[in-house]
């Protein structure tokens, strides 16, 4: 068999999933034919490119070599097929976008404006994936960064497609001065009696399926605090010990504050960009998920529990 440019983005459609499953689905195959077509292209490697395990796949230290080159591989695929940039009258010229509650868009936002200067580019604020969805199909944003977990993949019609920015597990914030500090993990079941603060419902999923791990692990939360509020806020609370939360891997923690991986992983969350079919043109999409990808390897950069958590998971950098 040759390597072809189907092969490699069967590559980076099962990372970017984290399931050869969920994968399929995206793609139009079976199960069976991805399962079959990846041993394929591991043999043409030859060498697995992912770990396989009860939450989905990873990415192997070699995996995550051959995607870089893999991704690189395609932009420039793409770059070379794509029509000149406002070929179209005014063409690219306006991008809405929305985001959910996602440090990734910072980031994002700032690249987007070096990388695309000529593009006039507008940010909302919407908490809830299925608003994001909404305002997607009705035609009143281009594009947007939600989220998704794994089991409770984000639903929308023709009109829209999505890519994943990246799967990453989710971690607990605890006092400092906690009982459990000196773990490297924290076992989900030893915070059974912990008030939690959680945020309301996020129309993708959460806090279903916190419940549910909770639910897994052998309890139900002794008291929660429904909490939609300013970040530092939150950690001041956690900080003087009235409770603990489930939070993002890149979560930077204020003095007071610690971040801990739980045991096992539970919980994971994936974040998406979506856009409009026809809405967008296909370089301003590759950008924006170019951009959203940077933003989040610069997060990694600053998170030095998520490079740990990693580096004893994978034996690799985190992504």
């Amino acid at each position: 068999m040759e390597l072809e440019l189907r092969h490699l983005r069967v590559l980076c459609a099962i990372a970017d999933a984290g399931s050869v499953g969920r994968a399929a689905s995206e793609l139009g195959y079976s199960q069976p034919a991805m399962s079959a077509q990846l041993r394929r292209i591991e043999r043409l490697f030859g060498g697995p490119l992912f770990e396989r395990d009860a939450s989905g796949v990873r990415p192997t230290r070699y995996g995550v070599q051959v995607l870089a080159q893999a991704r690189d591989v395609l932009r420039r695929a793409e770059a070379i097929a794509r029509r000149p940039p406002h070929s179209g009258p005014g063409a690219g010229r306006i991008l809405r976008m929305a985001a959910t509650n996602s440090p990734v868009l910072p980031g994002t936002v700032a690249r987007l404006r070096n990388r695309l200067p000529e593009v006039s580019l507008t940010v909302s604020s919407v908490y809830a994936s299925s608003r994001i969805v909404e305002g997607l199909e009705e035609g009143a944003v281009d594009a947007g960064i939600a989220a998704d977990y794994p089991g409770a993949e984000l639903r929308h019609s023709a009109a829209v497609t999505h890519r994943g920015i990246v799967t990453e597990p989710t971690f607990v914030a605890l006092p400092a001065d906690h009982r459990l500090r000196h773990r490297t993990q924290i076992p989900l079941a030893e915070l059974a009696e912990e008030a939690w603060f959680v945020t309301p419902d996020d129309g993708a999923g959460w806090p279903g399926v916190f419940y549910t791990a909770c639910e897994a692990a052998g309890f139900t939360p002794a008291a929660v605090h429904e909490f939609l509020g300013d970040r530092l806020q939150l950690q001041s609370m956690i900080a003087d010990g009235l409770g603990v939360a489930a939070v993002q891997a890149t979560h930077r923690p204020v003095r007071g504050v610690l971040v801990k991986p739980l045991v096992g992983t539970p919980l994971w969350c994936r974040y998406v960009l979506a856009w409009r079919r026809g809405g967008v043109a296909d370089d301003v999409a590759e950008t924006v998920f170019a951009c959203a990808t940077a933003a989040y390897r610069d997060l990694v950069a600053q998170a030095p529990h998520l490079r740990a958590w990693a580096a004893r998971t994978w034996s690799v950098p985190a992504p």
